[in-house]
Formats: C-alpha cells, sequence, structure tokens
C-alpha cells in the first residue's frame, strides 16, 4: 500500500507559519484540526484560510474550533446568515483542495502523479465541551455527547475532531479535560489516525492499542509482553524537545518503526465511485439534521454509505483488522491564556501512513 504523509496542526490562533515561527514540511495531505482563529474576526478568518490556500498539499482538510466563532451560526458572537454563507464559501472555493468539515464525512482520492495514489474516508467535526461562555463556539453539554460523537462513521480511516478524548493527550495542569463519549465511540470505530487540539499543553503522538470490549470477537492480543482486555495500552511518541528543529515524524509505515496495526477500509466498504475529474466526495452526515447544525453546500456529487451497525458481521469482520489507532494533539499554540512567560509555539506533526491505494478499489 503507498505512504501518504500526513501533516498535523491545530489551534493556530490567527497566526501564519512565518509570525508563529513555523516550517510546514513537504507532504501529501494537510490536517487543520480548529481555532483558526483566536477572537473569531472576519480579518483572522480570511489571514488564516489565505496562508492555507497557499500551501503545496494534494488536499486541504480544515475543521473550526470554539474559538472560530464566525463559522457557527448558534454562537453569540457570530455574524448573520448572510456573512456566514460568505465565509464559508470562502473556505470552499478559495482553493480546489480545501475540505471544509463541519461534523460531516468525505471520501479523498490522492491522484498525483508524483505522490501516492491513495484513498481514504474522513471524518471532520468541530465540536468541543461547552466550559467557557466567553469562545463558546460549537459547544456542546454533556447529554449531549453520545448522541454527536455515534455521528461518526464506522468505516472512517481518519476522524479529525478540535476537542481530544478523554484520557488521551487531554491533560491541563492535574486535570483530564478530553471527552469520554468520543473516547468511547473511537474505541469501536478504531481509526488509523485520530488528530485533534485544543488543550495546547497535551500536544504530542500516542498509539493505541484497543483491548478486547464486549463487541469484540478478537482472539487474545500480545505484543511485547502485553495481554490484551478490557483496559487499552497506550504507548506515547516521543517528540523532538522543545525548540529543536528537527521534525516531528511519525512513521506508522514499518520502514523506520513499528507498523501501524491496522488497516484502512472505509472507501472501500461503501463502494463509492469517483468520476475521472473527481477527488472528493461529500458523505452527507448519518445523524438527524435539526437545523441547529450549520453544514456547508454538497457541491460534489453525493454518497451514502451503507448503515453498518455495532452488532452486524461486516463490522465485527473490518473491526477485527483494526487493533491500533494513533492519537494526535498537534496544536502549534504551545500556551494556554494568561499565556505566563509568553507564548510558544509548537512545530506541526508529521504521520506517515499506508492507505489503500485508489486505482485497486
Amino acid at each position: 500500500m503507498p505512504k501518504t504523509r500526513f501533516v498535523c496542526i491545530s489551534d493556530t490562533h490567527g497566526y501564519t507559519p512565518s509570525e508563529a515561527g513555523f516550517k510546514l514540511p513537504a507532504g501529501d495531505v494537510l490536517i487543520h484540526a480548529g481555532d483558526l482563529t483566536n477572537q473569531g474576526s472576519k480579518i483572522e478568518i480570511e489571514k488564516t484560510i489565505n496562508w492555507i490556500s497557499k500551501t503545496e498539499y494534494q488536499v486541504k482538510i480544515i475543521v473550526a474550533g470554539n474559538h472560530d466563532t464566525t463559522l457557527d451560526p448558534i454562537t453569540p458572537h457570530s455574524n448573520d446568515d448572510q456573512d456566514l454563507q460568505k465565509y464559508l464559501e470562502l473556505l470552499l472555493s478559495s482553493s480546489p483542495q480545501m475540505v471544509y468539515l463541519n461534523h460531516q464525512a468525505a471520501l479523498i482520492r490522492l491522484t498525483r502523479p508524483t505522490g501516492p495514489r491513495a484513498m481514504f474516508k474522513i471524518f471532520g467535526s468541530p465540536y468541543s465541551r461547552q466550559i467557557s461562555r466567553t469562545w463558546a463556539a460549537f459547544g456542546y453539554e454533556a447529554d449531549d455527547a453520545e448522541g454527536l460523537w455515534s455521528q461518526i462513521p464506522l468505516d472512517a480511516d481518519i476522524v479529525v475532531t478540535h476537542t481530544p478524548p478523554h484520557s488521551h493527550l487531554d491533560t491541563r495542569g492535574e486535570n483530564r479535560t478530553g471527552c469520554k463519549a468520543l473516547n468511547r465511540v473511537l474505541r469501536q470505530v478504531r481509526p488509523c489516525l485520530a488528530v485533534c487540539g485544543h488543550v495546547h499543553e497535551a500536544r504530542g503522538v500516542e498509539r493505541v492499542r484497543w483491548g478486547v470490549d464486549s463487541f469484540g470477537k478478537e482472539s487474545t492480543v500480545r505484543e511485547r509482553g502485553y495481554e490484551g482486555h478490557n483496559e487499552d495500552y497506550v504507548e506515547r511518541v516521543a517528540m523532538p524537545p522543545s525548540g529543536s528543529k528537527k521534525q516531528c515524524i511519525v512513521d506508522l509505515t514499518g520502514r523506520k518503526e513499528r507498523k501501524l496495526d491496522s488497516c484502512g477500509f472505509g472507501s472501500k466498504a461503501i463502494g463509492a465511485s469517483f468520476s475521472p475529474e473527481q477527488n472528493i466526495v461529500n458523505v452527507p452526515s448519518s445523524g438527524q439534521d435539526d437545523g441547529n447544525t450549520l453544514k456547508p453546500p454538497m457541491t460534489n456529487q453525493q454518497v451514502s454509505s451503507d448503515n453498518i451497525s455495532y452488532q452486524d458481521d461486516e463490522y465485527l469482520r473490518l473491526r477485527s483488522l483494526r487493533r491500533e489507532t494513533c492519537i494526535v494533539n498537534s496544536a502549534i499554540m504551545a500556551t494556554s491564556w494568561p499565556h505566563r512567560g509568553g507564548k510558544k509555539f509548537n512545530s506541526p506533526i508529521v504521520v506517515d501512513l499506508e492507505l489503500p491505494e485508489a486505482d485497486k478499489m
């Protein structure tokens, strides 16, 4: 399977790479996991979209975050509907390679002759727990979490959320601030890659070996002396020290580090077909649209996924091939307000991943 390089960032908060002092490495896909802005202003949105649109990636995946109030129609800080539509159109049209995901999925096919001809299904969401009323864009209450995250497709290869899952790269001080419901759903979906941000201090990478649970029909997992059970085995990936100019590269292909014990199958599972000129297909949300969740217009051909359930034999078969997920908190801003000692910035995190070849789908 072809190696695909993902460059992961989040929480740029209105800063460009030159202003924040980080360099965007070369890669195939750029993922921005939210908080494009700091104040949610029009100027910040335009500034961020402008520099992202000029980057040299085949596809640029973008989700919003709790600071991006301009893009949330129900936050008290958002603009009127006409202005909001303008900015959504800006996101979608400023670059043909740009994919803005507002709690929805898309199928991506990479076709550049000099790059990997890979295909994957990705789900992206801007939501995070509503803790602060000051910057509360795309917030949700604890009671809504299960219904919200259950809309992640079971055949998603990559999941991008602004919030981290609970117990994974979500520590601020002595507190775990991630979402428990998201953790439970990721444990069932088992994507190859899960990218988040939001908690600046928790930036890093974990390889999660999922334990056996009530839905599993797998034999006991053994690896490096570890015997699988209902608890998950977490391996923290070492990052270059702060201030180092060395790139943060996580190799999941087996060429330099241990290969990810998982497989991509989302695009194959739904039997998607692309026209010759088409590389991005939007997938409608599987959940009920209650009118409060804004979704960008579906300008490409729409496809629907089979409604795979947790009890289906096909789900259990596919899930048995997914034993491990790489979770990345890609926060660029390294500190949180009030930024004692001044603002500090991290470098992007690069992930090399093997995905199914598009031509063989």
